[in-house]
């Protein structure tokens, strides 16, 4: 009996392993996958600039790094005694001008260098409906609390999209050529859009990356349709019902692995978790002769990997 609809997966043609640097950029979803790729030790960073959920305030942060843009005073502003900016999330916020000036130069250069030095860029799209400033005409990554009459809302067309993924491509691509970019969209549900509005959104961001995909050498990888279809049930949600629980998003992490990651790479991944696993073991005795034989066992594993794999920090 077929109890779940499963979605056929190919290994991709270009795997990484722990010699491979990893940059992800975009919505929530990227920060979930991140947290996995960081707890199994791969190198690779999540959104210096926070999680963003559009593909404007995305293409802008990669054209600005790209450009090496020095950030001035009039790319921040001061909202009730805090220091933000329209191109960053909320942690970047600050609590005096020049703080948040160097935040933002400091995340730039981080984001820079990645671009440059990646053998992949993942970028999860979160939402096709955007916020433009109406002062500065500007479509920003984060309203900050503003009063939403400073705002207009709209919905990004499939040509809006796709223009600005595909300037992406060009952009990261002429930067860094050894570079492979998978696009995904997130599963969130952004339901204060509304709910069919949301549902509007991700067709819109479905649709343009799929025109994309086709006769290029960018990838897909379809976390959403893997909640939406091989998890199709509320179990797999939190208890917001719109976020992914910690169970979905070890599933898609599997997927995530079986597409991604080179055969030996699931192999250093197992010593990996072993590794962590045994970090996180709390002794009944500390000071026993037993236990300290298990920190030297484990202490020399960790050495030997290290040897072998010097990017890997524990």
């Amino acid at each position: 009996m077929k109890l779940q609809t499963h979605i056929p997966l190919e290994p991709s043609k270009n795997q990484f392993g722990y010699d491979d640097a990893l940059l992800l950029l975009g919505s929530c979803f990227a920060e979930n996958i991140w947290k996995k790729l960081d707890f199994y030790k791969f190198h690779s960073i999540t959104n210096p600039f926070g999680i963003i959920f559009n593909p404007i305030a995305i293409e802008r942060l990669i054209e600005d790094a790209i450009l090496d843009k020095t950030y001035k005073e009039e790319d921040v502003f001061e909202y009730q005694g805090i220091w933000k900016s329209f191109v960053a999330h909320s942690e970047l916020n600050a609590l005096s001008r020049l703080e948040i000036v160097i935040k933002l130069q400091e995340a730039q250069q981080l984001l820079r260098n990645y671009l440059k030095k990646s053998s992949h860029l993942f970028i999860t799209l979160g939402s096709a409906w955007v916020y433009k400033h109406i002062k500065t005409n500007m479509i920003v990554a984060n309203c900050h609390k503003v009063p939403q009459k400073e705002f207009s809302k709209e919905l990004l067309s499939v040509g809006d999209v796709l223009q600005s993924l595909s300037k992406i491509c060009r952009l990261v691509s002429t930067f860094n050529p050894a570079i492979n970019i998978t696009f995904t969209v997130s599963p969130v549900r952004h339901i204060k859009d509304g709910i069919v509005e949301n549902s509007l959104s991700k067709s819109h961001l479905i649709a343009a990356v799929h025109q994309l995909v086709n006769g290029n050498n960018i990838q897909y990888f379809p976390s959403y349709e893997i909640l939406m279809d091989e998890l199709r049930d509320y179990r797999f949600y939190k208890s917001d019902m719109l976020h992914p629980s910690d169970q979905a998003v070890d599933y898609v992490w599997e997927r995530f692995v079986e597409v991604y990651a080179f055969a030996k790479a699931k192999e250093i991944l197992k010593k990996v978790t072993s590794i962590q696993n045994r970090l996180n073991h709390k002794p009944f005795n500390p000071e026993s002769a037993a236990h300290k034989d298990f920190i030297e066992r484990m202490q020399e594993d960790m050495r030997l990997l290290q040897e072998e794999y010097p990017l890997i920090n524990f």
